[in-house]
């Protein structure tokens, strides 16, 4: 490898200590949320800001402190700042710096000012009209609660029926609206039972009818509630210590009916984004004096959703039992035991037993059925047939009926295709080896695994120009628009590539059939390990009985910014045929990525400067030289300008990260006073209209509609209240930012402080998003070499394997 001209030239070292290097706590690499654009200009509420330098949770533990209840008495609930506490909404930042405690679309506390939370919870009560898979999974979510409530048991004496919960309440509620006259007795025995939601609702239009000339970022559903819910919401928080600024979330989290919530049961504050333990302690121990202490069944029913929540944003769909009690018992809730078992029966979290030797009784506690005794098994005190402990896990109902959706449809995909296909004439016209292998595999099998590099993404491509060629409806689909527009051109036909986002909004595709499926016949998945696990569920739900899936990526890249590992966990089940593509990446980026991939960091044979090392010697040099690098070296040697190069480092935050680098890159660049909420024509930015979508643009203009952007040739309208939560500076973002998307040259910087957040996936992704040329800005020493040798992806616990590896599935590869 060598340097520039004007450079200094250095190599990578390659010597690796024989010890074991355990990977950092702050999760960067691969926590689900590890890289998450920042609010700008965030300010930040009154209040310490509790969640600034902490970092994300993890699956053995999630991070906690010890305090009590008792210890928040002498302070106001507080909340800390959009960007650095945010971390329960979307802690997507894993970033190694003290200011971004976890990163992007894969998880900052910063993003949760980026857009919406991760798990849609931000959003308001305005309904919006429902998908057919987001129908059903309601449908199976309302079943699972009436399951869950018939456990609700209460056996102390109630006042006024207040505590009633379930079966109960609902009687209550019904003696007393026949005595107050409001229904007749015989209202309630000639009431229907409720109809079974529709599989699939008629489409409301094709994509044909669907406007793409320009896209408005659609504003927050939250700004749809109405000013008495937020007068309420306001004085109750007032009357609790907290800020003000916390009464449109409330409101969009817990609904109307927020202020009463709030009153009744003041830990539900810890539903909002940004809200931590000891500050919504605070909140209670203000509304509540001594009537709270910390084995308050409503404060540790909150922790546990709480502490599943943040797992989720670390990209878990379930916990071990075991390490919720254990973060439990470090908030000072007495009996953790008591407090899981409380949090089962009160339907805030469903438990899972894992293994094949349970016994029936512990198996159907684990359902949700049983007596006490079965549900006490089931948070945690089962055993299995042999009498050892059996594993349990506890997790969100959005994620367990997600995971169970998506291994019922992945199955109903492999044995509902026709397996008869004659597709040998496509296959023996293939342009590789792998891709006619892929051809034939896809031929005989409804759902297919496809594993390769960059250079692999051809097979796909070949797949889908066969496929067409045979009359068949096929349609490719990728995680980025710079993705779909590399795949158009690869098959030769624009109209063969959408986006997923595109795909399930209706905005791009084929739009539905007469049943509400996609009218595809095969649907292939491009950067597949970007899939989480909610957005699968819903796209395997919109394929017709007979179509064929083929999931597609690079095992090695960074994992999804949304909770599950869908493609890993579809490939160690082994629930499908997998084609393992033989087709290298070329050239000397392609040599070090796969060295990187298996471990190793070499030094590559770079003749034409494809591959240079810059040394720097601490942050500020490091962003004197990426200025450098980006605005003068690359243009100059290899005549890519400046707007096709792009900069990638660990987090946000720091001398070193996003912030600095890109308010640098500005000032030489692009300089301005910033007069469109801190942004000016020009400008290179990213745009996250949701969790986990980072959409690179460019600004045009502003007006009163809000900020114009150009993002790959699409016009994109953001709002004026949306600019600064989901826009934000582009030169340089962080690994997952960059995720599914390449340009011509690409500068990694790796300031000294970032060597806490560098591992084996975060590396390979970062150092392959150059086509043409990649500079890496030096200043870890032997960090790098260390993480690309002794730290793997983190690992996520989830469900779907042990789905996938239970359910029928005959045509599966052995």
């Amino acid at each position: 490898m060598t340097a520039l001209p004007g450079e200094t030239p250095g190599t990578v070292g390659t010597d690796t200590p024989q010890e074991t290097v355990s990977p950092p706590d702050t999760g960067a690499e691969g926590s689900a949320h590890a890289d998450a654009p920042e609010a700008p200009g965030a300010t930040e509420p009154p209040g310490d800001a509790a969640g600034a330098g902490e970092p994300a949770a993890e699956v053995s533990g999630p991070e906690v402190s010890g305090t009590d209840v008792a210890a928040a008495e002498d302070r106001p609930a507080e909340v800390p700042d959009a960007e650095a506490g945010t971390a329960n909404a979307n802690a997507k930042d894993g970033s190694a710096d003290d200011d971004a405690p976890a990163e992007e679309s894969a998880g900052s506390p910063e993003a949760d000012a980026d857009a919406v939370t991760a798990d849609g919870t931000a959003e308001a009560p305005a309904v919006p009209e429902l998908s057919e898979a987001q129908a059903e999974l309601a449908a199976q979510r309302e079943l699972r609660e009436r399951i869950e409530k018939r456990k609700a048991e209460k056996t102390a004496p109630i006042a006024a029926g207040t505590g009633l919960s379930g079966t109960a309440a609902e009687l209550l509620a019904a003696v007393r609206a026949v005595e107050s006259g409001e229904k007749s007795g015989t209202a309630f025995f000639d009431s229907p039972a409720p109809a079974p939601a529709a599989r699939r609702p008629e489409p409301a239009a094709t994509a044909a009818q669907q406007p793409r000339a320009s896209v408005p970022a659609a504003a927050p559903t939250s700004q749809a509630a109405s000013p008495e819910a937020l007068d309420a919401v306001r004085a109750v928080l007032v009357a609790g210590g907290a800020p003000e600024a916390l009464a449109r979330p409330a409101v969009g989290v817990l609904g109307e009916q927020a202020a009463e919530l709030l009153r009744t049961d003041p830990w539900q504050l810890l539903a909002v984004p940004g809200v931590r333990p000891e500050q919504a302690d605070g909140f209670a121990r203000a509304l509540l004096g001594d009537g709270c202490g910390p084995d308050d069944g409503r404060r540790t029913a909150a922790l546990v959703g709480w502490l599943l929540e943040r797992a989720a944003l670390q990209g878990h769909t379930a916990l071990d039992a075991g390490a919720v009690r254990t973060a439990l018992a470090e908030r000072a809730v007495g009996d953790p035991d008591a407090a899981v078992r409380n949090a089962v029966e009160e339907g805030v979290a469903l438990v899972f037993q894992e293994g094949d030797d349970l016994e029936p009784d512990d198996a159907e506690a684990a359902d949700g059925e049983g007596d006490e005794e079965g549900a006490a098994d089931a948070a945690g005190l089962a055993e299995d047939a042999d009498g050892e402990p059996a594993q349990v896990l506890l997790g969100l109902d959005r994620y367990a009926l997600a995971e169970e959706s998506l291994a019922d449809g992945l199955a109903r995909l492999v044995n509902a295709c026709e397996k008869a296909a004659d597709w040998a004439e496509a296959a023996a016209a293939a342009p590789s080896p792998s891709a006619a292998e892929l051809i034939r595999t896809t031929a005989a099998a409804g759902l297919v695994a496809h594993s390769g590099g960059e250079a692999a993404r051809a097979e796909p491509a070949a797949l889908i120009a066969a496929a067409r060629g045979l009359g068949l409806r096929a349609l490719g689909a990728t995680h980025s628009e710079d993705g779909r527009q590399r795949l158009a051109a690869a098959v030769g036909d624009p109209d063969t590539a959408v986006t997923l986002a595109g795909l399930l909004s209706g905005a791009q595709g084929p739009g539905r059939d007469e049943d509400g499926a996609l009218a595809l016949d095969l649907l292939v998945v491009l950067d597949a390990p970007q899939l989480d696990v909610e957005n699968a569920a819903v796209l395997v739900e919109a394929l017709a009985d007979g179509a064929r899936l083929v999931l597609s990526g690079d095992p090695g890249v960074l994992g999804s910014a949304g909770a599950g590992r869908v493609f890993a966990d579809v490939l160690a089940a082994r629930a499908c045929p997998q084609v393992v593509s033989r087709t290298p990446d070329p050239g000397p980026i392609g040599e070090l990525v796969s060295g990187i991939g298996i471990g190793e960091l070499n030094q590559v044979d770079a003749p034409g400067k494809e591959v240079v090392i810059v040394p720097v010697r601490d942050a500020g040099e490091a962003v004197h030289r990426t200025v450098q690098l980006v605005a003068d070296s690359v243009p100059r040697a290899f005549s890519i300008p400046a707007e096709e190069t792009q900069v990638i480092t660990v987090g946000h935050g720091g001398a070193a990260g996003t912030r600095a680098l890109n308010e640098a890159l500005k000032q030489r660049l692009n300089p301005g006073p910033g007069r469109f909420g801190g942004f000016d024509p020009g400008d290179r930015v990213v745009h996250v209209p949701a969790p986990g979508r980072t959409v690179p643009g460019v600004v045009r203009s502003a007006d009163a509609e809000g900020l114009r952007l150009d993002c790959g040739g699409v016009p994109v309208v953001v709002p004026q209240e949306r600019v600064e939560s989901s826009v934000r500076h582009g030169w340089a973002l962080s690994a997952h930012q960059a995720a599914g998307m390449r340009w011509p040259a690409a500068v990694v910087v790796l300031p000294g402080d970032a060597a806490q957040g560098l591992s084996r996936p975060w590396v390979y992704t970062a150092f392959g998003r150059g086509e043409r040329h990649l500079s890496v800005v030096h200043g870890v020493d032997q960090a790098l070499p260390q993480a690309v040798a002794h730290i793997p992806a983190q690992e996520r616990t989830t469900r779907l394997r042990p789905l996938l590896e239970a359910l029928p599935t005959p045509d599966a590869a052995s």
